[in-house]
């Protein structure tokens, strides 16, 4: 298992090869990264949420399971929060230490979770659609708690971003389209559906290659010198997962929904903290350098993780 996983990982991140070598010989220019981000966030996110429901059937367990992940990881994360604000609270002056406390936090679940559940729980077609799910809380929490650390400021907190935002549409849109199907058994027609899936297909190699675009412009020696980055890497891969896996140890739910949980809570720091950090305009360097160090270490702390999925 832990093997596979490795491998998966390993594969994701030669994605980013092509990124790297086309912005070092310089046919992809850097003011050019924003557009695919914008790519992946508006055109690609929506089709994986949409794609990743088409999969599933709707069923009353199935709902239940959903809320249950949705509370799990917005309690979780939450908690997290909270905490590291507060420990942290004498340094929040320091932009480096908020972009710290929400970096420690909020992880890839989508685009890097999605692709890992698919070798850990193959059978588990659900997994995407619990995956999705997880990376709505943490939109939830992006748009309040999350704001009001990283800015400082409660200006930023927005009701209406959590409403209206690529995530929270496309999963309203797939929650509909699948609540259709049961109703009325109606799906996608199937150019339709397989113009998703190749789309959703696109979603991890363009983020990765994105990561690849950003790995080409970083300072190294500050990418691999800097203490911050390991501790955000410290709490956000190791500490954050082993205290969801404990908790999930006590929880009476389906193993399949654990599983998911756990790997979703051990998935690196999420490309969106950059997006927070260019919001304020302030601490853009510090993100990006976190993002990039934790997806490179996550091919030896998601395997070595993974090892303790038989306990659950």
């Amino acid at each position: 298992m832990a093997y596979t996983v490795f491998l998966t990982i390993l594969t994701m991140l030669l994605y980013a090869v092509p990124g790297f070598l086309l912005v070092k010989t310089k046919m992809v220019k850097t003011q050019a990264v924003s557009a695919f981000s914008v790519v992946l966030m508006y055109v690609l996110q929506p089709c994986l949420t949409i794609h990743s429901f088409q999969k599933i059937t709707f069923t009353p367990t199935l709902a239940v399971n959903m809320l249950i992940c949705f509370s799990i990881a917005l309690i979780a994360m939450g908690a997290f929060l909270g905490l590291l604000f507060f420990l942290l609270r004498k340094k929040q002056e320091d932009v480096t230490y908020r972009v710290a406390t929400v970096a420690s936090v909020f992880g890839n679940a989508s685009f890097i979770g999605i692709p890992i559940l698919e070798a850990v729980v193959p059978e588990c077609t659900e997994a995407a659609a619990y995956s999705i799910v997880f990376f709505l809380a943490m939109s939830a929490l992006g748009w309040t708690v999350a704001s009001a650390v990283i800015t400082r400021d409660k200006k930023y907190i927005s009701v209406k971003k959590i409403l209206f935002n690529p995530a929270t549409l496309s999963l309203i849109a797939a929650v509909l389209l699948g609540l259709i199907d049961v109703f009325w058994a109606w799906k996608i027609p199937e150019p339709f559906a397989g113009m998703f899936e190749i789309l959703a297909g696109m979603s991890t190699p363009l983020c990765m290659i994105i990561m690849g675009f950003r790995l080409a412009t970083a300072d190294v020696k500050k990418l691999f010198l800097t203490w911050q980055h390991y501790a955000v890497i410290g709490i956000k891969q190791v500490v954050f997962p082993l205290v969801v896996f404990a908790v999930l140890l006590l929880l009476p739910i389906d193993v399949n929904l654990k599983i998911c949980i756990f790997v979703m809570s051990c998935c690196p720091v999420a490309a969106v903290v950059q997006s927070y950090a260019e919001m304020i305009g302030e601490g853009q360097e510090s993100a990006a350098d976190m993002v990039l160090l934790s997806s490179v270490s996550c091919i030896l702390t998601i395997p070595l993780l993974t090892l303790l999925l038989p306990l659950l």
